[in-house]
């Protein structure tokens, strides 16, 4: 059966669009207080300013972190409750995203919505537990040891958990690259040949991303998120070349069918 792309016929007019795209909106937003008022609940019933501080406690010789201001824990588990509420409602959003493009996507478009929303969540839980495991302790310990002899730290529980919580973010987020790139592929945006062109220059601009979203900036964290980053970029070209080749026998072989029709 030949490839049938939409066609001009079954377009929707601009308002009708705007309206749509409105009502999806309405829907996302909506899924996202409703997670947040369930994150929130969820966090208040469990210590998780214990859990988030697990990273730090080696480092704070016995000692608690402290607050300066009355509203400090009640922010750290608001954040808190905003992180978890995105993980939470992504399901939704990216379905009301994907409803709002299907009329336009080909039959073999859609069925790769499930795997890319799966890979997509997946990538940003594995992104967020790298950062909380792994680079945040290294991190902490460079930090906290550099010229150690001199200062006495006194670590504020606003400042900690913003500085945990935003790198836990910002991996969570870089991991997603993939899919990016998978999506730019698909709809025929970029190829394969231009990431082979400028495979150097994205190691050049791993770094400088890594440097931008990274708290601080510090040497630990800037190639803990660097290095990952490129490797995922690697990932991005494999996969890019797959979609890429499969997109071109299917665009080769609607050709050929209709070259073979028309004779």
């Amino acid at each position: 059966m030949a490839i049938i792309p939409p066609t001009a016929g079954n377009e929707m007019p601009f308002l009708d669009h705007l309206e749509e795209l409105r009502w999806r909106l309405i829907w996302a937003l909506g899924a996202f207080a409703v997670a947040l008022v369930v994150a929130f609940s969820l966090l208040t019933k469990v210590d998780i300013i214990r859990f988030l501080e697990q990273p730090i406690l080696p480092f704070l010789s016995g000692r608690k972190l402290v607050f300066t201001h009355p509203g400090d824990p009640f922010r750290i588990v608001l954040n808190a409750s905003f992180v978890l509420a995105i993980v939470m409602a992504a399901p939704v959003i990216l379905y009301q995203a994907w409803a709002f493009l299907a009329p336009a996507l080909y039959p073999h478009e859609k069925r790769m919505v499930v795997p890319v929303l799966i890979g997509a969540t997946a990538l940003f839980c594995l992104g967020v537990a790298l950062s909380f495991y792994i680079v945040l302790p290294f991190t902490l310990k460079f930090l906290l040891q550099f010229q150690a002899s001199s200062l006495e730290p006194m670590i504020t529980a606003s400042e900690y958990f913003g500085f945990a919580i935003s790198m836990s973010l910002a991996f969570g987020l870089v991991f997603e690259l993939p899919i990016l790139i998978l999506a730019l592929t698909a709809l025929g945006i970029v190829t394969p040949a231009f990431l082979n062109k400028y495979r150097r220059h994205a190691t050049v601009l791993c770094v400088i991303v890594a440097a931008f979203i990274t708290p601080g900036a510090d040497p630990t964290s800037l190639f803990a998120l660097a290095v990952p980053l490129y490797l995922l970029f690697e990932l991005s070209v494999v996969l890019s070349s797959l979609v890429y080749r499969r997109r071109v026998r299917r665009q080769a072989a609607a050709i050929a069918l209709e070259e073979g029709r028309t004779a």
